[in-house]
């Protein structure tokens, strides 16, 4: 639209010169009324108006979106297939908003610190705020490690198996592997935004090469993942600090000039608790809000047959032989210690050992006759009386059963006794690879009723779906007990677990059993206390396994092993109680255990039930 100008309008005069303005035409707005319109229209008609229930979900939909607090965990929402217990989510809380993403989770065995690791992590990935992760773990847990956190967490994690396999966001390798050439280069070569470490007091040395690997990798955010992060030293619970947060403690000096009063006494504990409390959070069994179903355990005593109990007398009878002929060499003779133990498993189990034994024996030698008798002696054996037994209890329970032997033989003998009594059972054992054990507890899970471990089965695996546990044979090491009894008593089981320990009669079998149950209550301890009895019991004077087999070697009688091994046991249940109240009454002067100590200066969340 144009305007005509006029000299009044146009013009201006200053003297003989003017001055021409130009007007800005006028713009014609176009305003969209179709909306206003449409509502006109609806208004005179009484509707329509959208339905009800959708106003109401998307309300919902924009509650959900609104965030409250910045203290909140966001990985919450993305979570619906299982629930974090408060510990756990209080954990990660505290990890991401007040550590900076880089801390220790000491928590005790069985409290779930890989869900808690796993929280931090999709926490860390739903503020994009991590993409390339790392996990560094044992490598019998590399497959379970993978598979929680795709199923609970929907994280596309990867197991590395390949070079290639470096190139995914989040990786689970083992340290071996990743330590290891051709792996080395790409990993120290890489950006991490998150490095996972399990089992991390593998790494409380720093001359080690794990140590001085993991120093390498480069990284934004850390977790280390132990639930025993001192044992020995407090220059342990130093490096891993240092390794996590270097300077945390000052100098290797400095430290142990303000904090250590020798290696295994603190000092200052005020200030060291304040400097741990930002690296370190220790859950521990006994706090408040963390509910484990209980744990009932039976003694089993079975007697053995004539043969299989003259085949024990023999085996014991010539043990004793050689080791009065060795003027008492316990090093050379804890190889035949193991004989009486197998004979207390199976025939198999002994006779392998037997045999290796003869072709070792030069042909000349007067003991080889000796063997050839036991082997002899293995022929009149035509059954098992703990098999039959373990069968026996199979049956009565009616649901799965996780099997715990000593020996690769038992087992072995085990899968095929079952099988001829037309009972599905699976093994598993240390010489699987990755896929085979995996494949062993598919099957358990969803087919066998039986599942037959080695030793390999006490530690990495998770089976709260099964609550009977058989220990065919027990170790002699308490801590392995433990270690098999936390593959089914841990967070998420629901059942009561039953734990029956099959021992024979008249046997070093039977002593052990009581010495473990009767004098230390082993099965009602927490792990945390029994770390601690062990490490004073043993006090770098031998191991518990040690001081067994020379009691058993060097008694003259079935009374005098009786009588030294009702001693060890008063002193086992001695540091109990003094593991227990956090005291020696014995020592000179007062002597706290470091891990007990540590548990005290150690940072523990607030739990709510």
């Amino acid at each position: 639209m144009s305007q005509p100008t006029t000299p009044q309008a146009g013009q201006a005069q200053s003297g003989s010169a003017s001055v021409t303005r130009k007007l800005h035409p006028l713009v014609d707005l176009q305003c969209d009324r179709a909306w206003f319109d449409e509502l006109q229209n609806r208004l005179a008609r009484g509707g329509p108006w959208d339905d009800w229930t959708l106003y109401q979900l998307t309300m919902e939909a924009e509650q959900a979106k609104r965030i409250e607090s910045f203290e909140q965990l966001l990985c919450l929402r993305s979570l619906p297939s299982f629930e974090p217990m408060p510990h756990q989510i209080s954990t990660a809380r505290k990890v991401v908003h007040e550590m900076g993403g880089r801390a220790i989770l000491a928590d005790e065995v069985g409290l779930g610190k890989t869900i808690e690791a796993g929280l931090v992590l999709k926490e860390y990935i739903v503020r994009g705020l991590a993409k390339r992760v790392l996990i560094l773990v044992p490598a019998s847990l590399v497959l379970q490690w993978v598979r929680e956190l795709n199923q609970k967490f929907g994280i596309p994690a990867v197991a590395q198996k390949k070079e290639h396999s470096w190139g995914y966001d989040v990786v689970v390798a083992s340290i071996d592997t990743a330590k290891r050439d051709p792996h080395r280069d790409i990993v120290l070569g890489s950006d991490y935004d998150l490095i996972i470490i399990d089992e991390a007091h593998k790494l409380k040395n720093k001359k080690t090469t794990n140590y001085q690997f993991a120093n390498l990798l480069r990284k934004k955010y850390c977790l280390l993942l132990t639930a025993t992060p001192i044992q020995n030293d407090l220059d342990e619970l130093y490096n891993l600090i240092t390794l996590l947060k270097p300077g945390q403690l000052g100098g290797q000096s400095e430290f142990a000039a303000n904090f250590v009063v020798d290696k295994r006494l603190p000092k200052n504990e005020d200030q060291l608790q304040e400097a741990l409390s930002s690296v370190m959070i220790r859950n521990r069994r006994g706090d408040g809000g963390i509910h484990f179903t209980r744990r009932f355990v039976k003694n089993v005593p079975l007697a053995l047959s004539d043969e299989e109990k003259a085949l024990y007398d023999a085996v014991t009878g010539f043990v004793k032989e050689r080791y009065e002929e060795s003027g008492g060499d316990l090093s050379s003779m804890l190889s035949l210690v193991t004989l009486q133990r197998e004979v207390c498993s199976s025939r198999d189990a002994v006779f392998l050992t037997l045999v290796n034994l003869f072709k070792k024996t030069a042909e000349d030698s007067p003991v080889r006759p000796k063997i050839w008798e036991l082997v002899e002696k293995i022929k009149n054996i035509k059954a098992n009386t703990k098999a039959e037994k373990a069968m026996e209890l199979v049956k009565q329970f009616g649901e799965k059963v996780i099997i715990f032997t000593e020996y690769r033989a038992t087992q072995e003998y085990l899968l095929q006794f079952f099988q001829q009594h037309n009972m599905i059972a699976v093994p598993y054992r240390g010489g699987m690879n990755r896929g085979k054990k995996d494949w062993m507890m598919d099957l358990f899970r969803g087919r066998a009723q039986v599942l037959i471990a080695t030793e390999a089965g006490g530690e990495g695996i998770n089976l709260q779906f099964c609550h009977h546990m058989i220990n065919f044979d027990l170790p002699w090491n308490p801590m392995r007990v433990e270690q098999r009894i936390g593959r089914v008593h841990r967070l998420g089981q629901t059942e009561d677990v039953k734990i029956y320990n099959l021992c024979t009669l008249g046997t070093i079998e039977e002593h052990i059993v009581n010495l473990l149950h009767e004098k230390i209550n082993l099965f009602e301890l927490v792990i945390g206390e029994l770390d601690h009895i062990l490490e004073r019991f043993e006090n770098g004077e031998g191991t518990l396994e040690q001081k067994l087999a020379k009691m058993l070697l060097e008694a003259g009688s079935d009374t005098a092993l009786k009588e030294r091994l009702g001693e060890l046991g008063s002193s086992l249940s001695r540091i109990r109680s003094e593991v227990r109240t956090g005291q020696n009454p014995y020592a000179p002067a007062p002597a706290p255990d470091l891990l007990v100590k540590m548990d005290k200066l150690g940072q523990s969340v607030e739990v709510r039930p």
